[in-house]
């Protein structure tokens, strides 16, 4: 019987093999470079005390979306388990998952370090992701309640971009805590919140201010919720923000105090990293619940790597614990970083049965090198396979000789 999608005349030749939109493939020279920065950044974290872990691709929902909220459900692939009936989800966000393996798997008292580098499958093309198959990296830490916590997660995120060639970037901070304490005053319901939220995100003033003038809320709230719109740029931020949002109670000049404090001890620390602040900041809002921060690169426009303090995701999991942590995609680390040269380095071993050159073969595979073996009959040119070496006998043993281009 004749395939139907291969006989469909929609489909040419050439349509045939065009992947889905956002979804990527790698060249083996891409995908050995992506590797070895995969390498890289697994024995960095390793280095510095984070643990491995590999949560599984597919999981029951309810499970997967814990805490969450709205965008990631969008975002999140869904299909029914053909062995039970319930709904799963593939994997859009580690971070959920990694949470619940150090509340549910791991039951440590003492803070716990976790790192996880993989694939994860998204519905749409949407914040740092170029993708829709990003390559997740991430590290969190659980069981610290301090800026301590969160100062490393700063230092770890800075050093991960390091390890990718990237050194021009800088770091935005922000906290929750003010737009959330806003809206609780303001009693903005779940859909005007929403609302409000995407607005500060674009960072729409007008916008704000039409929406925030059509709904009855106390005048004060109005012009503090306008406010943040403008309060982004250098150290005087936290200084006039304190001023205009006066207020607006503890919650808020505590969260100020918190930035200000960690800020301090960042720059101490991060000595060529510059630092800003962005009070309409909120990106992961639904499960942060204190800084939030994120990573820009000169010249582009989304950020590259974000995180915060999570500490309300434990308790959802039926386990209270503070938790901070960051994540990035590796693919646009990649992208961003500078070019590598990529230079052939092979040695080219003729078809033979010999002894002597079998073991000679073995030996240069043991010390490193890479060999590829000669098929007989073999079409092309050696150089196509990478090889700028290769084994030729000279008086009775095998040499590793250049080869004449």
């Amino acid at each position: 019987m004749t395939d139907p999608l291969l006989s469909d005349n929609r489909w040419d030749a050439g349509e045939r093999w065009l992947l889905p939109e956002g979804v990527d493939e790698y060249l083996p020279q891409q995908a050995e470079r992506l590797e070895g920065l995969r390498r890289d950044l697994l024995n960095l974290f390793h280095s510095w005390g984070y643990e491995l872990v590999i949560p599984p691709l597919i999981e029951y929902l309810e499970s997967l979306l814990v805490g969450a909220g709205h965008d990631l459900d969008l975002e999140t692939f869904k299909l029914i388990d053909q062995s039970t009936g319930r709904l799963m989800g593939v994997r859009a966000d580690m971070t959920p998952q990694v949470a619940r393996i150090d509340a549910h798997r791991l039951l440590r008292e003492a803070p716990s370090r976790l790192c996880y580098l993989d694939t994860v499958l998204l519905t749409r093309q949407d914040g740092f992701a170029r993708s829709r198959t990003p390559l997740q990296l991430g590290a969190e830490l659980y069981g610290h309640a301090g800026i301590e916590s969160d100062i490393e997660m700063l230092r770890l995120m800075a050093e991960t971009l390091r390890v990718t060639g990237l050194d021009d970037f800088y770091l935005d901070l922000g906290h929750v805590a003010v737009f959330r304490t806003l809206a609780r005053q303001a009693q903005l319901d779940a859909g005007q919140e929403q609302v409000l939220f995407d607005a500060l995100q674009r960072k729409a003033k007008p916008e704000i201010e039409e929406f925030l003038g059509s709904i009855n809320i106390d005048p004060a709230c109005r012009r503090m919720l306008v406010g943040l719109v403008e309060l982004n740029g250098d150290d005087s931020v936290l200084d006039e923000a304190r001023s205009q949002l006066a207020s607006a109670g503890k919650d808020v000049t505590q969260a100020l105090e918190n930035l200000k404090r960690i800020a301090r001890m960042a720059r101490s620390q991060l000595t060529r990293v510059p630092i800003h602040f962005d009070l309409a900041e909120l990106r992961g809002y639904r499960y942060q619940s204190g800084v939030v921060f994120a990573a820009f690169a000169s010249g582009h426009g989304q950020e590259i790597a974000r995180g915060g303090r999570y500490d309300e995701i434990g308790r959802l999991f039926g386990r209270p614990r503070p938790a901070t942590g960051f994540s990035s995609d590796l693919k646009t680390l990649m992208s961003l970083s500078p070019p590598v040269s990529y230079a052939p380095r092979a040695i080219f071993a003729p078809a033979s049965e010999c002894e002597v050159l079998q073991r000679t073969i073995r030996q240069l595979r043991q010390q490193g090198e890479r060999v590829i073996g000669e098929l007989p009959g073999q079409p092309g040119d050696i150089s196509e396979q990478g090889c700028d070496r290769r084994l030729q006998k000279r008086n009775g043993e095998w040499c590793v000789v250049g080869i004449q281009r």
